[in-house]
């Protein structure tokens, strides 16, 4: 299964780890465009100094880590599309220019299903999504989950309960998923 990674859910860092995570472990093959990362890279800016170089050396990172990901638009695909935001039809045409099964937003109001399904695209939100994953791959995906909750007390210096670091990262129903098994 191949899913188009919207920068929504890219830059959330704990979000990230554990969809690449999961997709370094082979449950989906992961999709993004050049201009999906440099969206990333400004949302990083925003929040200060330092920040956007931070995110570009992680977008280095995840590009090396993932180096058939990168997908570009073919000619034509933007002009002939509609999503009630134009500035996501970029998004869509990616999609559509990586043959992605599925598109990964927090962005639901600007990807009308039926708009995808005439590409032959479904849209899933990141927490269903991976909730999905982990009901088909249960030790697979809590075992990324458990990585990057440690690595979340690692850096933080605090306890993260698996529930509420998921929460934290938008992912409730993943975390409620993971505690009730775990």
């Amino acid at each position: 299964m191949k899913a188009l990674l919207d920068a929504c859910v890219l830059y959330p860092t704990v979000m990230r780890e554990v969809l690449l995570g999961v997709a370094a472990e082979g449950l989906y093959e992961p999709l993004w465009s050049p201009r999906i990362l440099e969206e990333w890279a400004r949302a990083a800016a925003k929040l200060g100094s330092g920040q956007e170089v931070l995110a570009r050396g992680e977008i280095a990172a995840v590009e090396a880590r993932f180096p058939k990901a990168s997908v570009r638009p073919r000619e034509g695909d933007e002009a002939r599309l509609w999503l009630p935001d134009v500035h996501d039809v970029h998004v869509l045409a990616a999609a559509i220019a990586g043959s992605a099964d599925v598109l990964v937003t927090l962005n639901i109001a600007d990807f009308p299903r039926h708009t995808l399904a005439e590409e032959g695209i479904t849209r899933e939100g990141p927490d269903l999504f991976l909730r999905d994953l982990w009901a088909a791959h249960p030790a697979v995906v809590a075992g990324v989950a458990e990585a990057v909750r440690a690595e979340a007390e690692r850096l933080s210096g605090e306890a993260w309960p698996i529930r509420k670091l998921m929460k934290k990262a938008r992912l409730p129903r993943l975390g409620k998923a993971l505690e009730a098994a775990g």
